[in-house]
C-alpha cells in the first residue's frame, strides 16, 4: 500500500491481492451475516465497525420478519400488500420475488437456531402489523427478533471456518482499479491506522443514513457510509428521498429514540391526545393499522398544531406488555413511565432508508466487482414507504441470492487499485446537521426548508467531486429544479463525506429517481442484439424498458414462475451501459 499527497484527500494504491482472494463483505448486521454464512464454502471475510452483534440496526429491530407462513395468506397476497404500502412506486416484480422466498428463508433462520415464538400446537407465532392483510410477523419473545436473530448468527458466524472476522474496523473508501471496477476496500482502525483489503467482489452491507437525523430510532453509527463510498466511486443511486420515519418512537428526550413496535398497534394499542381521545380515525379509515407513512403524518400534524400525541396500551395489553413487549416495557420503565398505567409520549422518528444504491434482484451494484444487501440497497422493494417488518425479509432474502451468485462463480483477480479517503466532519458541525436534518428533512418537507439545508451545508465541504464521470440525468431548468430538491437527503452525505480530487462538480438533481426512469431508459440504452419484455410492470432492474415496444422474438413475456433464461449481458469493464437484467425477462441474442 502507498499513500499520495496533493490538492485532494488522502489518495491510497493496493497492489494486486497474492493468492487466492476473498469475498469482502463490509457491514455486519442481518444482510452481512447471513450472506457470509450462505456463502459456504467459498471463503469470505467480514468488516465489522465493532464488536460482532454491536452497532448493527438489525439487533434493534422489534417487529420481526414478515413471510406468508399464514394458512390462508400467499405470498401474492404479501407481494400486493407490500406495493400497496409502498405508495404506488414499488418494482411489482421485486415484491413478488421477496414473497415467494421469504418462508424458506424464515425456515433457514429457524434452522440457524433462531427461537421464533410459538403457539401451543407449535406452530409459528405470527403477529399482525399496520398494512398487511393478515397476521405474516414471525416474531420472538414478542419484540426481541432483532437481538435474537443476530444472536444466533453471530453464534453461527463465530464458529465457520471459512469465515474470517476483522472487528473494531470500518470501511472508509472503496478501490477501483484502472478500468472502474471494484477491487475492495480501504479500512480504518479504531486507532485511525488505514490498511487496504482487495478482493474480487466487495459487498456493502452497512445499513443506511439514519444517524444523520437528530431524532432516530438508528444507532449512531448509521451514516449513509455506504452511499457515500458507491457514490464516490461512481455508483448510481436510486430513490435517495425516499425515507421512512416510524411514527411511534417514544418522546423521551433520548437519542437514539427507543422504538414502541408496530405490533402494539397490531394488539390494540391506540393513538390519542392529551384528553385521551383517539384521534387516527380523523385521518385515514385503517386508523392505527394504516401504513406508516399516513400514521407518522398524521402524528407530525398533530405535533405541528401544539397537541401531544400518545400511545394508550393499558386496555389493550395491560400486564401483558411486560411479557410480550419486554423491550418496550423496560424502555417505559427506565423514562419513568409504567405502560401499565400511564400513557406513552410518542413522535416520529427517522428509521429506515428506502433508497441506496441501485441494485437488480441478483444485488449486483451499477459497477463491475460491487455488490449490496439490506438498508443501503434500493432493490425497489419498498417504493416510498416500507411495509412492517419487510426490511429483515428483504435483507436475508438478497443476501442468499447474492450468495447463491457469487459461491461458485469466477470472479477473476483484483488489479492494482486506488481510492480516497475524505476527512471526517467534526462532531460540532454534525450535531448541528442533525439539528438542520430533523427540522428541514423530516416527516414533511418543502423546497424553502432543503435548499437552505444544501446551502449550509456546501460550506463544511466546498470540494464536493466524484472521481468518475456521470451524466446528468435531468436536462431542462425545471426537471433539474426538481431533482436536486428530491435528492437532497442523500447529497447532504454527499456534500460531507467525498471530496476527491476531480475538477468537475456533480450536480445533487443527477443522482436518479424512480419518477425519471425513462430517462435512465436513454442513459443505459441497450445494444441493437438486446430485447426487452414489453410488459409494464417490467423495471430496468429486471432488464425491461416500461416504455418501450421491444419485446422478445418468440413472444415470451414474464411466467409464473422464475424461467432459467440468462441474464443480459453485463458491459465490459469501464463499459458506460449497464442492464441488471435478474433472469425474469426473456433475453434474445
Amino acid at each position: 500500500m502507498t499513500k499520495e499527497t496533493g490538492p485532494w484527500p488522502e489518495r491510497y494504491t493496493a497492489p494486486a491481492p497474492a493468492g487466492d482472494a476473498r469475498i469482502l463483505i463490509i457491514g455486519a448486521g442481518l444482510a452481512g451475516l447471513f450472506l457470509a454464512l450462505r456463502l459456504a464454502p467459498r471463503p469470505c471475510t467480514v468488516i465489522s465497525p465493532a464488536p460482532l452483534g454491536q452497532a448493527a440496526s438489525s439487533a434493534w429491530a422489534q417487529g420481526g420478519l414478515a413471510a406468508a407462513l399464514h394458512p390462508q395468506d400467499s405470498p401474492d397476497q404479501h407481494a400486493a400488500d407490500t406495493v400497496a404500502a409502498g405508495a404506488g412506486l414499488v418494482e411489482p416484480a421485486i415484491a413478488k420475488l421477496i414473497a415467494e422466498d421469504g418462508p424458506q428463508r424464515v425456515r433457514d433462520l429457524i434452522a440457524l437456531g433462531v427461537p421464533f415464538d410459538r403457539t401451543p400446537e407449535g406452530h409459528l407465532a405470527l403477529s399482525l402489523e399496520a398494512a398487511h392483510s393478515h397476521p405474516r410477523v414471525a416474531r420472538v419473545a414478542g419484540d426481541l427478533a432483532g437481538k435474537a436473530i443476530m444472536g444466533a448468527l453471530t453464534a453461527a458466524v463465530r464458529s465457520a471456518s471459512h469465515i474470517q472476522l476483522i472487528e473494531h474496523a470500518r470501511a472508509v473508501g472503496l478501490l477501483q482499479d484502472d478500468q472502474g471496477r471494484i477491487a475492495g476496500a480501504i479500512l480504518k482502525d479504531r486507532r485511525g491506522r488505514i490498511s487496504t483489503f482487495t478482493s474480487p467482489e466487495t459487498v456493502l452491507c452497512t445499513g443506511g443514513s439514519g444517524g444523520l437525523f437528530r431524532i432516530t430510532t438508528n444507532p449512531p453509527q448509521a451514516r449513509g457510509d455506504a452511499l457515500a463510498m458507491a457514490y464516490t466511486a461512481g455508483a448510481v443511486i436510486a430513490d435517495p428521498e425516499f425515507v421512512q420515519f416510524h411514527p411511534t418512537a417514544m418522546d423521551v428526550g433520548l437519542d437514539p429514540s427507543p422504538l414502541a413496535t408496530e405490533a402494539l398497534r397490531g394488539e390494540g394499542a391506540v393513538l390519542v391526545g392529551a384528553d385521551e381521545a383517539p384521534f387516527m380515525s380523523r385521518y385515514h379509515a385503517q386508523a392505527e393499522l394504516a401504513p406508516r407513512d399516513e400514521v407518522a403524518r398524521a402524528i407530525h400534524s398533530e405535533i405541528s398544531a401544539e397537541r401531544k400525541t400518545f400511545l394508550d396500551t393499558r386496555q389493550a395489553l395491560g400486564d401483558e406488555i411486560k411479557t410480550h413487549f419486554p423491550t418496550v416495557f423496560a424502555a417505559c420503565m427506565a423514562a419513568g413511565i409504567d405502560p401499565r398505567q400511564s400513557l406513552i409520549p410518542v413522535a416520529p422518528a427517522m428509521h429506515y432508508h428506502m433508497g441506496g444504491i441501485l441494485s437488480d434482484t441478483w444485488g449486483r451494484a451499477s459497477l463491475n466487482g460491487l455488490s449490496v444487501c439490506g438498508e443501503c440497497s434500493s432493490t425497489g422493494a419498498h417504493g416510498a414507504n416500507r411495509l412492517a417488518s419487510n426490511s429483515l425479509l428483504e435483507a436475508v432474502v438478497m443476501a442468499a441470492r447474492i450468495a447463491d451468485r457469487l459461491r461458485e462463480a469466477d470472479l477473476g483477480t483484483a488489479q492494482v487499485s486506488a481510492g480516497v479517503v475524505p476527512a471526517d466532519l467534526p462532531d460540532t458541525a454534525l450535531q448541528d446537521l442533525r439539528k438542520d436534518m430533523a427540522t428541514n428533512c423530516g416527516v414533511v418537507r418543502d423546497g424553502s426548508g432543503l435548499s437552505g439545508l444544501i446551502a449550509r451545508i456546501e460550506p463544511w465541504n466546498p470540494n464536493t467531486r466524484r472521481r468518475v464521470p456521470f451524466v446528468p440525468l435531468g436536462s431542462s431548468p425545471k426537471r433539474r429544479k426538481r431533482e436536486k430538491k428530491a435528492a437532497a437527503a442523500i447529497s447532504v452525505r454527499i456534500s460531507l463525506r467525498q471530496a476527491t480530487h476531480r475538477s468537475e462538480p456533480i450536480p445533487a438533481w443527477a443522482i436518479l429517481t424512480r419518477r425519471n426512469w425513462s430517462l435512465f431508459h436513454d442513459l443505459y440504452r441497450p445494444t441493437p442484439a438486446t430485447r426487452y419484455c414489453a410488459r409494464p410492470d417490467c423495471s430496468p432492474r429486471t432488464g425491461g424498458r416500461s416504455r418501450s415496444r421491444w419485446r422478445s422474438d418468440d413472444g415470451r413475456h414474464h411466467s409464473s414462475g422464475y424461467p432459467a433464461y440468462r441474464p443480459y449481458p453485463r458491459p465490459s469493464a469501464g463499459a458506460p451501459g449497464w442492464h441488471g437484467c435478474s433472469g425474469l425477462c426473456a433475453e434474445v441474442d
